[in-house]
């Protein structure tokens, strides 16, 4: 295999963190549940938008606002990536990850797929089963859903079937990510 070597600047980040990645781009972790230690992130576009109160007034007169250090716009963060890690189901139901489900794009996991393996086996093992992703569908605001991490025990037909059956119920896009994907059938 050929080395790759990655210049990065790696940022440990806490859970209620945030950091700002260039001026209108901004990262915060949010807490996941696996079986160890685990956080996802979102991505946000920032903006300023005019406050309310000053909407009505002229150019000038916000200008003279401005540079007499009033704040004259609010920051609005908009989601627009999230992505889980490997995580149960339960991050969907934390009211904190609010932000992950309207994210435009939600990257996930969906480890298994169909009545082979329990939900309850998920959980145990800190992962998502693509039953729940349909049981919680309500919650899902995304424009996009990529689903991930599909354990090897299923075949490309086996992931396929099962994405049907997901689209039916959720009204974003979803796409499973299947590049590199190896099945220990194939």
């Amino acid at each position: 295999m050929g080395q790759v070597e990655l210049n990065l600047d790696l940022v440990a980040l806490n859970v209620g963190e945030t950091y700002e990645l260039w001026n209108d781009i901004v990262v915060r972790p949010f807490r996941t549940h696996h079986v160890i230690p685990s956080q996802g992130y979102v991505i946000y576009s920032v903006r300023k938008k005019l406050k309310k109160e000053y909407i009505h007034l002229k150019g000038k007169r916000i200008e003279k606002l401005k540079k007499s250090g009033v704040e004259i716009t609010d920051i609005i963060l908009s989601p627009e990536v999230a992505f889980t890690g490997d995580t149960t189901s339960d991050h969907m139901l934390d009211t904190r990850n609010v932000d992950s489900l309207r994210a435009k794009t939600l990257i996930t996991e969906a480890t298994f797929l169909n009545e082979g393996y329990s939900i309850k086996h998920a959980q145990e093992h800190g992962h998502t089963h693509v039953f729940e992703i349909m049981e919680h569908a309500q919650w899902l605001q995304s424009k996009a859903v990529l689903l991930t991490h599909f354990s090897s025990r299923y075949n490309i037909e086996d992931i396929r079937q099962a994405i049907s059956k997901l689209q039916a119920r959720v009204s974003a896009k979803v796409v499973p990510l299947m590049e590199g994907f190896k099945s220990m059938y194939s």
